[in-house]
């Protein structure tokens, strides 16, 4: 085999690793504070011990798993405090990517992209008043927007931060769309987060900088208080939720 196809395998190996282990943890399969053993996880993933060691080292990277004691690598825990933190950092830089966008003036082609995954998330409402929602398509669409809304700024370092702080999964955009799907008053703070939406894109249309701060930074409040809501109804099973099985109530 030549060094370059040797090189692929490598990587693709290490992708599917990385993707097996991701998975695990944020539905619930591997707990916080499970310890991970390389030749078990080599074993069981049938991938050799390489790819396995990188793959918990990028994780480790993403924050899914810390250093143990002794050496290797364990599951992360995430206390109540440690989520809202990582939301707030999460509107943070949204915030200061919308405020770049709208000050340098953003490229009215990728604006008008936006334009159509606003119209396609109108139509996952149902009803005059939006009683109804698909939660899927608009989680989709969702991750979509706010990707897409970020690479306006056109700054690798706000994108590479957001990147690594939206990896845990419950401070990713849509962390708290399916996990909410169950009530009316998660529905309707779902309305509101369309309207803001199209007035986050306005101000930046405008280059209304300071506004599209403002507006980015209060839309990331709907995910804590959705996360809020989810803490008290505690009607939630482990897996309806990525990453609620690492938080400690």
């Amino acid at each position: 085999m030549s060094e370059a196809k040797s090189e692929s395998k490598s990587v693709n190996l290490t992708k599917r690793a990385v993707y097996e282990l991701r998975q695990r943890i944020i539905h619930g399969g591997l707990a916080g504070g499970t310890r991970l053993y390389e030749v078990a996880l080599s074993e069981e993933l049938q991938i050799s011990r390489t790819p396995v060691r990188e793959a918990m080292s990028r994780l480790a990277e993403e924050g899914l798993l810390e250093r143990a004691s002794g050496g290797g690598f364990q599951v992360r825990s995430f206390s109540y405090r440690d989520v809202t933190d990582a939301i707030e950092l999460r509107g943070v830089l949204e915030g200061t990517a919308a405020r770049l966008a709208a000050e340098q003036g953003a490229d009215k082609t990728a604006l008008a992209e936006i334009g159509a995954i606003l119209d396609e998330l109108d139509d996952c409402f149902a009803g005059e008043a939006g009683e109804s929602l698909d939660f899927d398509r608009y989680s989709e669409l969702n991750g979509q927007f706010h990707a897409k809304l970020a690479e306006l700024c056109q700054s690798n370092v706000i994108l590479r931060e957001l990147e690594r702080v939206k990896s845990l999964p419950f401070a990713s955009p849509s962390a708290f769309v399916l996990g909410s799907q169950q009530t009316r008053r998660s529905l309707q703070s779902l309305v509101v987060a369309q309207a803001q939406h199209r007035a986050l894109v306005q101000a930046i249309e405008r280059r209304e900088g300071v506004r599209a701060e403002a507006i980015a930074r209060e839309h990331a409040r709907i995910a804590r208080a959705n996360l809020e809501q989810t803490f008290i109804t505690e009607t939630q099973a482990p897996d309806s939720l990525p990453g609620i099985a690492l938080i400690t109530r």
